[in-house]
């Protein structure tokens, strides 16, 4: 009979050694047999996926062979930057900045945005500040989305979005991950080098992330990984202790907001327990006594899982084709292209 493992956080205990010789190896091998590329790009955030994603590249191929683009805008947070040119000078690699806000500008990115929260809040103008934040899901309710706004005197307010608004700002905010990726794939095609995706299995698992955006890479080497080990990589790669306590944050709104407010039901320690009980089979009861939390609100954990799943599985999708075309189907079968 088979015991199954007490659900606590030893079950995301990971060693940490191995796991980074076997990514590093895999890297090694995918850009050699696979994408026959010379090198590595890699966006920066400051956060610790990227940064552990960086540390990884350097490791595989040198240092010397890996490029970090640190892309802030105006939205971004000051600190992000200081973190990812912190990273860059530990571990040695070359990196660019560039300011993608004059090109989100010229693009329409903010003036979208900004016509959609007028809709809803009519006096927001310059010096206001912004952010969405998710609600009702883990309280039994269909996902939804609330509008914050700050006025330059610092007062918050905060109402229900309409669909309408929130898909206007969402596809008006996209436009910078997508103009990020853009500018991964110039510095890649200029070094002939292989694009480096940063999500970890929370994010590639629940969907968040942007199709064409952050959502497009060569190779995503820390997707099989919950949030709790790439923060345990992180430690063994010994990252400066400023991006291993990093928050986890959107980085994407003007306003300061965690991914929990905006897309998880819960922090990321306590998200990641629930991930890994639901893909094990764990029963509810034992979810909500490993949160401390009654059963009613672990069962919701887990529809919101499953709603997440359902809801992003198009971003998971190949361009779909009428018929699969045979030769190309062989050539890249078992390959994940």
């Amino acid at each position: 009979m088979q015991i199954r493992p007490r659900l606590d956080a030893e079950c995301l205990s990971l060693n940490a050694a191995a796991e980074a010789e076997r990514i590093a190896r895999y890297l090694r091998t995918m850009l050699r047999d696979e994408l026959r590329r010379r090198g590595l790009v890699v966006a920066i955030s400051g956060g610790i996926d990227s940064s552990v994603s960086a540390a990884l590249a350097a490791r595989a191929v040198g240092a010397e062979r890996v490029l970090g683009l640190l892309l802030p805008e105006r939205d971004s947070s000051p600190g992000s930057l200081a973190r990812g040119e912190q990273l860059a000078r530990h571990l040695g690699i070359e990196y660019v900045v560039q300011d993608i806000g004059p090109v989100l500008e010229a693009i329409g990115c903010y003036r979208w945005r900004d016509d959609a929260i007028r809709a809803v809040f009519p006096e927001y103008g310059e010096g206001w500040k912004s952010k969405i934040v998710i609600a009702g899901g883990v309280r039994g309710q269909f996902n939804h989305f609330q509008l914050v706004v700050q006025s330059p005197a610092g007062e918050q307010r905060q109402r229900r979005l309409g669909v309408r608004e929130y898909l206007q700002i969402v596809a008006a905010t996209n436009y910078k991950q997508r103009i990020r990726k853009t500018i991964e794939y110039f510095h890649a095609d200029r070094l002939n080098y292989a694009v480096i995706g940063t999500p970890n299995r929370l994010e590639y698992d629940q969907g968040f992330f942007v199709k064409n955006g952050d959502g497009s890479a060569d190779v995503k080497p820390i997707a099989h990984l919950y949030k709790s080990q790439v923060y345990a990589l992180a430690r063994h790669l010994g990252l400066p202790p400023e991006i291993c306590a990093a928050v986890p944050t959107t980085d994407t709104y003007s306003l300061p907001q965690g991914q929990d407010e905006f897309y998880f039901a819960l922090p990321y320690q306590q998200m990641d327990l629930a991930l890994w009980a639901y893909n094990h089979g764990i029963p509810v009861e034992e979810l909500a006594a490993a949160l401390a939390v009654d059963v009613e609100q672990a069962r919701l954990v887990y529809r919101d899982i499953e709603a997440k799943r359902r809801a992003t599985r198009y971003l998971q999708l190949p361009p779909l084709l009428l018929e699969p075309v045979a030769e190309i189907a062989a050539a890249t079968a078992g390959t994940g292209k």
